[in-house]
């Protein structure tokens, strides 16, 4: 059975549950209930969340007062391991807005620490955006549901962007070059219904290869 790794927050489950539904021969592994070895699964996601902790950033952080009060270096300590452990075994990588930071940062990227307006009502209340995507791109999206107040700012090693904000330039989608499956997100796939052929392939990478 294949396992796929995570750290998923409780009040995000019922986001994810309708599509890990859909696969019952796939083994969730949540480190947030449970010790995960990611050097024993055969994917890893990348979900939302609070903003990664000063010390694992990759730049200075001129106003600490920018960054989430309730940050998890515990959890942050983990997820960077496990992207390690991935990116060695050739696994497949799905990272979703705070995971594709996280991704990005891992690879020697920096991010937009905060972005002007996007902690405000409206942005929250009206989260679609417009994409423009690459030719390239396997997934393309009109628009998507992403409401966030940090970005990706300078690209880790070997990310290249496959999708951007049309309104704002914000980057929205990455891809990993060179690899078979890594793509992040800024947008929340979970929460909507068009995203199907998005998990889709990414569950179908998942291969135990014992």
């Amino acid at each position: 059975m294949p396992k796929l790794a995570t750290w998923l927050r409780e009040k995000d489950e019922k986001w994810f549950q309708p599509f890990f539904a859909k696969h019952p021969e796939i083994e969730i592994c949540n480190a947030r209930d449970e010790k995960v070895d990611p050097a024993n699964v055969h994917g890893l996601l990348l979900t939302g969340g609070s903003d990664i902790a000063s010390q694992f950033l990759k730049q200075p952080v001129p106003d600490p007062g920018v960054l989430e009060k309730d940050v998890n270096p515990v959890r942050d300590r983990w997820e960077f391991a496990a992207v390690d452990q991935a990116l060695a075994r050739g696994l497949p990588i799905l990272a979703i807005c705070k995971g594709m930071q996280l991704f990005n940062v891992a690879l020697g990227g920096t991010l937009k620490l905060d972005i002007p307006g996007h902690k405000l009502p409206e942005q929250k209340d009206h989260d679609v955006q417009t994409l423009r995507s690459d030719s390239k791109a396997t997934h393309k999206f009109e628009r998507v549901n992403s409401s966030h107040h940090q970005a990706v700012d300078s690209l880790g090693r070997k990310i290249e962007v496959e999708s951007w904000c049309a309104n704002d330039d914000i980057i929205e989608q990455i891809r990993l070059r060179d690899y078979p499956f890594a793509l992040g997100v800024q947008y929340h796939p979970e929460r909507g219904k068009i995203y199907d052929s998005l998990f889709e392939d990414f569950f179908s990478r998942l291969k135990d290869d014992r």
